[in-house]
Parts: C-alpha cells; sequence; structure tokens
C-alpha cells in the first residue's frame, strides 16, 4: 500500500510540474493536441501532423466529445528520436496514411485509464483501438512504463478521456521491422455487422433465447447511468465481451444466494459486474489462445472496470478467463467482438 501511495504520489508530482497550461477538461483531446501545438512552448507538432495526415477517422475519433480515451501522447523529441532510429524522414511516415493510422491507434485505448488505474495495471496488458493488439504496463522504482516509454505527465484531462504524455514513439509489433507495413485491418473492416448491444438484444429475442438475463442486466445499469452503458457498447470501441450464458447467471445467482431481482435492482454492483466482462480492444479467439499460452499462470488483461484485469489462460485445449470457460468465441459485431463463457466473472473484493 505504501508503494502505491508512493507512485501516486510521483504522479502527482510530475502533473504540478509539467502539466500542459492548456490541459481542460472542456475541450476535447484533438483539441488538446491543437492548442498545445500552438502554443509558445509548442509541443506534440508531431503528432497533430500524424493526426492531420492519417485516416480523418483518427481525428473524428479524438475529436468525439462521447468517446472515452486513453491516449499515449508522444513528444516531439520521441517522434524524432523514432525516426532516427528506424532511418526514415518525418516526411516518409507522413506519406504512408495506412502505415501512420495503424500507429496512431496503438496510442489509443478505448477506456478512460487514469494515473491511478495504469498503476493498479503493473503488470498486465490493455488492449488498443489497432485490432488485436495490447500495450503492456510495468511499474518499477517510481517509472510508468508503456511497452518501452516512460510516462513523463501523466493525467492531462479533457472531455472525452485522458492523455498520458510519453517519451518513445509505440510501434505494433508488426510495425517493428517495417514501418511502411499495410493496414491488415482496415478501420471498417466490421461495419456490415450490428454492435455489441444489438447483438445482446438480437440473442435475447431469438428462438432459443439466449442472454436474456445478460440483456436485462445491462437494461438496468443503463437506466442507472442514464443511457451512457448502451450508447457505449453501441458506440464506442473496440470492446471484447466475455458473454455469461443465461444457465452462467442463474447458476452464479444461486451460489450468491441471491434472486435475479436482487441482483438487478443493486445497480452499483450490477454496473461493476458488466464493466468486469468487458476488455478494450478487439481479440479474436485466435488472438486470445496466443495470449493465454504465453505463460503457464496465464496473463493478466485490463478490463473496463478501472484498475482491474481478467486473467486469460490455457486449461489443455480450453481457454479460461478467470475460472470461467470460452465455450464460443467470435461472434462479431460492428464495434468489436462477443465470446461466450460459462460462468459470471466477479470483481476482485475492494
Amino acid at each position: 500500500m505504501r508503494k502505491f501511495f508512493a507512485l501516486l504520489s510521483v504522479f502527482a508530482v510530475f502533473a504540478l510540474m509539467a502539466l500542459p497550461v492548456f490541459a481542460q477538461e472542456e475541450v476535447t483531446i484533438a483539441e488538446l493536441v491543437v492548442a498545445s501545438a500552438g502554443g509558445d512552448a509548442p509541443e506534440f507538432t508531431v503528432l497533430l501532423a500524424a493526426v492531420q495526415a492519417a485516416d480523418p477517422a483518427i481525428l473524428a475519433l479524438l475529436s468525439n466529445a462521447d468517446a472515452d480515451l486513453t491516449v499515449f501522447a508522444p513528444t516531439d523529441a520521441a517522434f524524432a528520436a523514432a525516426f532516427e532510429a528506424l532511418g526514415v524522414t518525418p516526411e516518409d511516415v507522413l506519406a504512408d496514411t495506412e502505415a501512420l493510422t495503424e500507429i496512431l491507434m496503438y496510442h489509443v485505448v478505448p477506456t478512460t485509464l487514469l494515473a491511478e488505474s495504469v498503476i493498479a495495471l503493473d503488470g498486465a496488458v490493455v488492449g488498443t483501438t489497432l485490432y488485436e493488439t495490447a500495450l503492456a504496463i510495468s511499474v518499477a522504482e517510481g517509472v510508468v512504463k508503456i511497452n518501452e516509454a516512460s510516462v513523463v505527465t501523466p493525467d492531462v484531462l479533457a472531455s472525452n478521456g485522458v492523455v498520458h504524455v510519453i517519451d518513445s514513439v509505440l510501434l505494433p509489433p508488426a510495425e517493428e521491422d517495417d514501418m511502411m507495413m499495410a493496414t491488415e485491418e482496415p478501420m471498417d473492416m466490421m461495419m456490415d455487422a450490428v454492435s455489441i448491444a444489438e447483438t445482446v438484444i438480437a440473442a435475447a429475442g431469438s428462438d432459443p433465447a439466449e442472454f436474456t438475463i445478460l440483456l436485462a442486466a445491462v437494461q438496468a445499469a443503463d437506466a442507472a447511468t442514464e443511457g451512457a452503458l448502451v450508447a457505449m457498447l453501441i458506440n464506442n470501441g473496440p470492446f471484447t465481451v466475455f458473454a455469461p450464458t443465461d444457465a452462467a447467471f442463474a447458476a452464479a445467482l444461486e451460489a450468491l444466494g441471491l434472486t435475479a431481482e436482487e441482483l438487478l435492482g443493486n445497480t452499483d454492483l450490477l454496473i461493476q459486474v458488466l464493466s468486469y466482462h468487458i476488455v478494450p480492444g478487439h481479440f479474436a479467439a485466435e488472438t486470445v489462445v496466443a495470449v493465454a499460452g504465453m505463460s503457464e499462470e496465464g496473463v493478466n488483461v485490463a478490463t473496463t472496470l478501472p484498475g482491474t484485469t481478467v486473467t486469460v489462460m490455457l486449461n489443455g485445449e480450453s481457454v479460461m478467463v478467470n475460472d470461467a470457460t470460452v465455450i464460443q468465441t467470435d461472434i462479431h459485431a460492428s464495434n468489436g467482438i462477443i465470446h461466450v463463457i460459462d460462468t459470471v466473472l466477479l470483481p476482485p473484493a475492494e
């Protein structure tokens, strides 16, 4: 606990010393970057040029007032060092829209992670808006690292998320050898599918019906959040959802000694439980299996419940998420993917 508060103190000192004057919760992340690049001591000038040269969807995302994002923003010095190390010019990079878009997407996490949550994710990975990719978070001697980049200024707040300034450019795994690689997962690859929320609604109304309790839980939590939860599951993402079956919910209710009505009436608990089933990023079954096989103890993956992770691991030929077994995979949606599990995931007790 002392180490945790010491790290928070380090973050606070950095924030007081280096927080840009343009940081305001009333403006979007895109507006923060523009204001910084045009300030008296310009910063993020290369990042701004990159956003302007990339797929217009990047600027639209960072400008979306309804988005919920974490951006790890490299400084101008970080970009200069990356160009030199890779033997490329800024003009080369800015001219390759597809590769540039991938790189920028790799710096964006589709949920808000404040400094406290980032610290709590020490040793975990968190998904990005670039399909099938994640960032590794580590904390040592008061330094928070995202892959190999150090956070130099945390918690620059915006109306649609938060920016953490980093000292190195993050390169997607496939980009490390070839910065000019073409995009394999276009941003609109799943636009012919319906959203995660609409997928759950359709399943609950089908014959045979499934996800009826999950839908009731989402609707109850959505009412408590004034429509924010369903809006997130329709418009934001990408997300990977581990969706419990109706049988899984029935077993959980019995084990907890609760009725469905009692669970649905406890909206604070309900929101926590649902958030714990949602993972930022798009992870198809093939990727989940690969990640699970990286360690015998499994891999901790961040959820949208701040500061929490689920452990993904292999048990023979089965993929486990905590104590749940994945029983159906790759239900595609326009803003992510659903994997069906046989047990409800319960967040760690506070």
